[in-house]
């Protein structure tokens, strides 16, 4: 895995992340939120090297430079999942949240890579 090269500084962070839906409404095959992830990425600096969803929670293992905390990572990734999924499924979600627009819990799972290789964790998300 290649390094990033901030200033003088070298770096390779890599999380795991899961979020999981409000409520644990079974709605993500509803709304792809893989293609929704993969939009956020377009607007984000960090790369989601892999992802894999279920109805309630999503797993993603994402490349991210020092440049934030990962509480901020999170903070983008659902404040940007949660808006672009209200403009391109409104009808669908408003049957579950009808009182405000959201879509994630208010927790989140995070955990470095760290001592995992990066292909046990990719395979790990991969088989959920």
């Amino acid at each position: 895995m290649d390094h990033d090269f901030i200033n003088h500084s070298q770096c390779l962070l890599i999380y795991h992340v899961i979020l999981v839906t409000k409520y644990r409404h079974k709605i993500l095959d509803m709304i792809d939120v893989c293609s929704i992830m993969k939009e956020v990425e377009k607007q984000s600096d960090f790369v989601i090297l892999e992802q894999e969803s279920d109805l309630d929670h999503i797993h993603l293992m994402i490349k991210h430079a020092p440049k934030y905390s990962p509480s901020s990572l999170v903070r983008r990734l659902k404040m940007l999942s949660t808006s672009i999924a209200w403009k391109l499924h409104k009808d669908t979600l408003k049957k579950y949240y009808w009182k405000k627009k959201i879509l994630w819990s208010n927790g989140f799972f995070m955990t470095t890579v760290g001592n995992a290789s990066i292909e046990t964790i990719r395979k790990y998300i991969q088989e959920q």
